[in-house]
């Protein structure tokens, strides 16, 4: 371009600055947003740390990633290799992704109780699929995905995460913590997130207390699941949870967590819904499950706590499950009631803000 013409170009006179490009979608893990959902009269507010703008939409590609680079550093996992793993989805997701980036095949052990859009992805990024027969309880074959994982990768020498048991998943997490830290101006108060592996919850609150933070956790599972005990029973609610005979891995670190909470289907399913009517964004079903125990916790809170919820995924990959109305009416979990209530909830705490901006205004 002419000297003289470049004068006039808008694009050439915008100051030069290093170019934001990566070259790999795993680049991209971390340093996602937080969305305030609701914020009190007492000025305590609840944040939504919206883990669905990783690559693979979840958290859970964090640890994924910091899994497979240990493995290979440690030598389990060497050029060209092989790796297996039981998963509801979102870790397969994010198995699926290291793998293609760094050229291992991926077999992901599934059943049907798998999101299909998980599965659809895990088979566009390259992964292989082997199925195991869910069951008609209602509940993911957790204990079966195990046991035949465990066969594969004695038949092929496959290199075996174990999500449940390896301290590379919470390690993942670890620089969630910083996140956490570096984009609020105060400490975490309270902490919200579903339980599975444990990883995410509890390897964050591990991190958090390292950096001094006084964090309080809270853990939420699927009624049905026996991570805190109780009674046994079928759940909808994908990626969190464990069912009757799966024993619980040791990435649960219950010293790390404060209080155990269980939340049904219908009041998780029921809250996803609202918060995605009232924010557009779509969070999955456990999400809605931890956003549910956050907001009838926040009148109980001290004024001014900060309330943040770890949303592990998003509610794209559930639209034929969780925002489906034949879907919950053929399993009798659509509740109108349900929903109404946490819309009830959510304007009583909108209008104990205007109440408080009006006490304000006329010195009441």
């Amino acid at each position: 371009m002419p000297r003289q013409a470049a004068a006039h170009d808008p694009v050439a006179r915008l100051p030069r600055r290093r170019e934001n490009v990566v070259r790999s979608a795993s680049e991209l893990i971390g340093s996602t947003p937080l969305l305030e959902l609701i914020r009190t009269g007492t000025g305590t507010r609840l944040l939504l740390k919206l883990e669905q703008f990783n690559p693979t939409g979840s958290a859970k590609v964090r640890m994924a990633r910091e899994m497979v680079l240990q493995a290979e550093r440690s030598g389990e996992l060497r050029p060209g290799g092989h790796i297996v793993e039981p998963t509801s989805g979102n870790t397969g997701t994010g198995l699926a992704l290291m793998a293609l980036e760094r050229g291992y095949t991926f077999t992901a052990v599934v059943d049907g109780h798998a999101a299909e859009d998980k599965l659809r992805a895990m088979k566009a990024m390259g992964a292989q699929l082997v199925s195991v027969d869910s069951g008609t309880a209602g509940g993911p074959s957790t204990v079966e995905r195990r046991r035949v994982a465990a066969e594969i990768a004695a038949r092929t020498g496959a290199y075996r995460p174990d999500q449940h048991n390896n301290p590379h998943n919470n390690a993942g997490y670890r620089e969630l913590a910083h996140e956490l830290l570096a984009d609020i101006d105060t400490d975490v108060d309270y902490l919200v997130g579903a339980v599975g592996t444990g990883g995410s919850l509890c390897g964050t609150v591990e991190e958090l207390r390292r950096l001094g933070s006084r964090v309080h956790a809270l853990g939420v599972e699927p009624a049905g699941s026996i991570i805190f005990g109780g009674a046994a029973g079928g759940y909808w609610q994908t990626g969190a949870g464990s069912p009757a005979g799966f024993p619980v891995g040791g990435n649960v670190k219950y010293e790390a967590i404060d209080e155990d909470c269980r939340v049904g289907d219908v009041d998780a399913f029921a809250t996803a819904r609202v918060v995605a009517r009232r924010t557009g964004i779509l969070v999955g079903g456990t999400g809605g499950a931890a956003i549910h125990v956050a907001l009838r916790r926040l009148v109980y809170v001290p004024a001014g706590s900060t309330v943040i919820v770890l949303v592990c995924d998003a509610g794209e990959k559930y639209l034929d499950t969780v925002y489906d109305d034949d879907w919950l009416r053929d399993r009798g979990l659509l509740d109108r009631a349900a929903q109404q209530r946490i819309i009830r909830l959510c304007r009583a705490y909108d209008q104990s803000v205007r109440l408080a901006a009006y006490g304000v205004r006329t010195g009441a």
